[in-house]
């Protein structure tokens, strides 16, 4: 018998979270799934998505590989080239690439071919991670304008507080003036600017996390969103623990019963993605019916109560995440991020579609 956890993707879900993004923008949508498509398979996640106007990752070889695959929509490389070999492949395999930084324009300077890149220009307008400061932005677009190898030039930014109660509107407005004087594409919204402010949406929209079912925002859920869980992490309990009180359980003691208790062992632990750090009442489904796990999370297990479902024993069915219980819920007990759970997920988990 195999150890009872796996990770169920449904497909399904990705095509109803890319509908329900097509509803909110007439703005064409790059989708973005970098990081194997969120933990849900680059593969499986490319073609549930096929339908999008593009496809935003990191990696060049995952380019590569939906280029072969016969994807033959605008693949965006969000960090760009980091050296000349890159930059060659993506020329081959016709891949846009985010130009961010002036080493990037000394590889471009340095490649020999004529028209033959799409290049997205990235304005720094305040997260200061990547881009050009608005300042220098003039001189970087004259350079990529009459550039030998550039054919279209997009302006992008990227928002740092989209999903926050800050919002968007002092780096909208700046990057709104500087992209005045150019007639040229624009993307500046990610999932949460996608789902709240039409303003920024531009020619392309880049939405990640909505596409797996997940809400951006900490006050309105993923199904109000009408977005649909792709990801549900399912388990079984392998083992019942009568408590006493006074009794403790796990590594550290982090958790001491105060009268007598039922807890079962689950079989999912951090090895195989779940959060270590997740805390006492960190939510979780047993046989359908909410409660919360206790103690600390081992390498392979982790401890529900059961105290209130005296129905739940050995095999009953367990859901860490997903259908039932929305991952954003699981993320803020345990003091992170959506996107961080769905990624973490290990190659140990079986995926089941």
């Amino acid at each position: 018998m195999h150890r009872p956890i796996q990770a169920h993707i449904n497909l399904s879900a990705l095509e109803n979270n890319l509908q329900a993004a097509r509803r909110r923008t007439a703005a064409r949508i790059m989708a973005v799934i970098k990081a194997n498509g969120y933990g849900h398979g680059l593969s499986r996640v490319a073609e549930a998505l096929s339908a999008a106007d593009g496809f935003a990752l990191l990696d060049i070889q995952d380019a590569v590989q939906l280029r072969e695959a016969g994807f033959r929509q605008q693949i965006l490389l969000l960090e760009g080239f980091f050296d000349a070999e890159d930059l060659a492949l993506a020329a081959e395999y016709d891949l846009a690439c985010v130009i961010h930084s002036a080493e990037q324009l000394a590889l471009l300077d340095a490649y020999p071919k004529r028209n033959t890149l799409d290049v997205w220009l990235k304005v720094n307008s305040g997260m200061n991670r990547l881009g050009f400061t608005p300042p220098q932005v003039a001189q970087v677009m004259e350079q990529l304008r009459r550039h030998r190898a550039v054919r279209e030039i997009t302006l992008m930014t990227h928002f740092a507080n989209a999903d926050e109660a800050r919002g968007v509107a002092e780096p909208l407005a700046l990057f709104t003036q500087l992209a005045a004087s150019y007639k040229m594409p624009r993307s500046l919204a990610n999932s949460a600017a996608l789902l709240r402010y039409p303003e920024t949406h531009g020619d392309w929209v880049r939405p990640g996390l909505m596409l797996y079912g997940a809400s951006p925002f900490a006050d309105v859920g993923a199904q109000q969103l009408g977005l649909k869980p792709a990801m549900t992490l399912r388990s079984r309990i392998i083992a019942v623990q009568e408590l006493r009180a006074g009794d403790e359980i796990g590594y550290g003691a982090l958790f001491r019963a105060e009268h007598p208790m039922r807890i079962g062992i689950v079989a999912c632990g951090y090895a195989d993605g779940y959060p270590r750090h997740a805390p006492n009442g960190t939510p979780i489904l047993v046989d359908g019916q909410h409660t919360q796990t206790l103690g600390r999370v081992s390498m392979d297990m982790l401890f529900a109560d059961l105290s209130k479902l005296p129905q739940a024993g050995v095999g009953s069915a367990v859901t860490l995440w997903g259908d039932g219980l929305p991952i954003e819920e699981v993320a803020r007990a345990a003091g992170t991020a959506s996107y961080e759970l769905m990624c973490a997920l290990t190659a140990r988990v079986p995926v089941v579609i």
